[in-house]
């Protein structure tokens, strides 16, 4: 009646179904065990759509198109005006933050998000970066809001906290796929295919959820905490996408939260 080994994971690890196959072993026992909240603290929502009703998505043959690009602006701006303090965006990569935020700037839409918040980016750069991060919670403890854009599976992403007035809202644009190119990713791919049977779409989307989720739960760190997640990219509204997400997200992701425009 009682257990040699006891695994406790982060919340963001989901789904859990795929860790035993990876790591070959087979549990005794799995729980999923829900946030204990004494009120509804996260909101969030799937973003399909911009205002103009079209589809925004950061595929490949997509990511460039005019209307996606400019949605995607339009949706930092409006959330940018009503979302007080902190606001945190997350990029697939730093080329694509790059090429977006250049855009917006040609398009004026930068201005606008200007007149909103203060916009601290993320670099490749340690130094950099650190100083941005420094920079930006200055600017949420003064009052006049700010908005850092970061990159997912940077330093940002996975080792800082957003808690309380640093992070209201967190937006990923696009799913967070690793680049596919990688040699090592490759061989990596190669081995779990042969040896535990894992295919490469089913790891490749697992591990872009997971990088997601671990995103967007930057911002809930406490019982105190409260927060809307934005998940902007239409794919995020397909059942086999948003069903890796935890539990404790889905369970706050109504009907109603879906298909937003």
């Amino acid at each position: 009646e009682r257990y040699r080994s006891v695994v406790i994971t982060s919340g963001t690890l989901s789904p859990l179904e795929i860790y035993p196959r990876i790591l070959n072993f087979q549990p005794v026992l799995v729980e999923k065990l829900g946030m204990s909240l004494h009120r509804t603290c996260l909101c969030p929502m799937v973003v399909t759509r911009g205002n103009d009703q079209a589809v925004i998505t950061t595929k490949y043959e997509e990511r460039a198109k005019p209307s996606v690009v400019r949605n995607y602006g339009n949706l930092l701006i409006s959330l940018s005006a009503i979302v007080p303090d902190g606001m945190v965006c997350f990029f697939p990569s730093y080329r694509l933050m790059e090429e977006l935020v250049a855009v917006w700037n040609e398009m004026k839409l930068l201005s606008q998000i200007l007149a909103n918040k203060l916009v601290f980016i993320e670099t490749p750069d340690h130094a950099e970066s650190s100083l941005a991060l420094a920079n930006y919670r200055k600017a949420c403890d003064s009052g006049r809001g700010a908005l850092l854009l970061a990159v997912a599976r940077g330093k940002i992403s996975e080792g800082i906290d957003f808690d309380h007035h640093y992070g209201r809202c967190v937006v990923i644009i696009g799913i967070p796929f690793v680049y596919t190119e990688s040699r090592v990713l490759r061989a990596r791919l190669e081995f779990l295919r042969e040896k535990y049977r894992i295919r490469e779409d089913e790891f490749l989307n697992f591990d872009a959820m997971r990088h997601a989720a671990q995103c967007v739960g930057r911002a809930i760190r406490g019982k105190n905490d409260y927060g809307i997640m934005i998940f902007a990219d239409s794919r995020y509204n397909r059942p086999t996408k948003r069903g890796k997400l935890p539990d404790w997200i889905q369970q706050h992701l109504a009907q109603s939260h879906l298909a937003q425009s």
